[in-house]
């Protein structure tokens, strides 16, 4: 099968994240059953314009925000008589293959942005953006879907989508070579790891300790990933104000290894995120023993059993707050989520996520082309 995937970034991309992570372990799986994958992204500063990665062959032309108009010619110029399937990621927005290349398409939805748009947006540009999304869905209603959690069949379902077409993936946990489990840090230490930014609730992240630092002695925060200079500027501005810079670490963008030491050295994960398809740092966290307390949100009510391998609260800092406080002065309850965190990650596993991706390209394939459509490709 020759399989061509749409997606804003790749694994290599600084920016990349969870969803990268996914359609890099799906595409070098199929790849090592004899299938041609090509991956088609975006560029970004020192990245070559075509590589291949573990017999993956990826090619980047344009920005984020324009390589959408790229793939259309890219694809049509290029790709189409090469091309027997298309994945269409969706991060906001599709690629919109359903105008071009309808028979072919499948999409990757990885959440529904919805209420998103007007959190991290000036309230005429987020209308504007809910508009497009709302017609993009509708365009989509008919095409067949995997998604990466429960919520966002949900999220879809309300939207219009028919349920007997989505097909929910199963997610896995990518680990570093030679993987160790270190021992925790003397300090009561909280992580954040996440892109530094609103969508992901930096801010919150900071709020949230600035009340536990004040309550319990000798702890700390680290703060791990990448962000815009002038966002963390303010973030240290912030950590000023409350008087807990002694407290608090920014550690940066990290490599594979460095981030499953972190979180094996961490007490607790903290996820403040106000949206997600699914939170795979909480699996990683996990499966080096490290319980997650998360905001009550889509995507993170999926990965975590609330008092089983992490905490679910109210979306407010004083809810983390008092969250991270309850772990922290309950020693027996503490060591039952650690054990439940990592019991709880035993069941991702990335073979079986693209072996029923596979399932779901294969039965577009044969599913006859007079249907495409119409009902369940199978």
């Amino acid at each position: 099968m020759r399989i061509l995937i749409f997606n804003w970034r790749d694994i290599k991309n600084p920016a990349s994240g969870g969803a990268e992570i996914l359609t890099h372990e799906m595409a070098k799986r199929w790849v090592g059953q004899k299938h041609q994958v090509t991956l088609f992204t975006s560029k970004f500063d020192d990245g070559k314009e075509t590589e291949v990665v573990d017999g993956v062959k990826i090619i980047r032309k344009g920005t984020w925000w324009t390589v959408h108009i790229y793939a259309f010619f890219y694809y049509t110029i290029y790709l189409k008589k090469n091309t027997d399937i298309i994945i269409d990621e969706v991060h906001f927005f599709p690629f919109f293959c359903v105008l071009y290349a309808r028979k072919k398409t499948i999409a990757l939805v990885c959440e529904v942005a919805n209420k998103l748009f007007f959190t991290l947006f000036p309230y005429p540009i987020a209308l504007l953006g809910r508009a497009a999304e709302k017609i993009y869905l509708w365009m989509y209603r008919n095409v067949p879907t995997m998604v990466i959690s429960p919520s966002t069949e949900k999220d879809l379902i309300k939207e219009g989508q028919r349920k007997d077409i989505i097909r929910v993936l199963t997610l896995g946990i990518s680990y570093p070579k030679g993987l160790k489990i270190h021992k925790k840090e003397n300090k009561q230490t909280i992580i954040y790891l996440a892109r530094i930014n609103k969508q992901k609730g930096a801010l919150e992240a900071i709020e949230a300790f600035s009340i536990v630092e004040k309550e319990i002695a000798n702890c700390q925060l680290w703060i791990v990933g990448s962000g815009v200079s002038d966002y963390i500027t303010m973030l240290r501005k912030k950590i000023s104000d409350y008087k807990i810079v002694h407290s608090v670490k920014f550690l940066g963008f990290v490599s594979e290894k460095r981030k499953f030491e972190l979180l094996s050295k961490a007490h607790i994960l903290i996820v403040p995120s106000v949206h997600e398809g699914w939170g795979l740092t909480v699996p990683e966290a996990g499966s080096v023993g490290t319980p997650a307390i998360v905001y009550d949100v889509p995507g993170l009510r999926d990965v975590v059993r609330d008092g089983i391998n992490g905490i679910i609260v109210n979306k407010t800092p004083a809810h983390l707050a008092e969250g991270i406080r309850e772990v922290f002065t309950n020693k027996s309850k503490y060591q039952a989520l650690c054990n439940g965190a990592k019991k709880e990650s035993e069941k991702y596993n990335w073979d079986k996520t693209a072996e029923v991706a596979l399932e779901v390209l294969n039965s577009k394939l044969e599913f006859p082309a007079s249907q495409r459509g119409k009902g369940n490709p199978k």
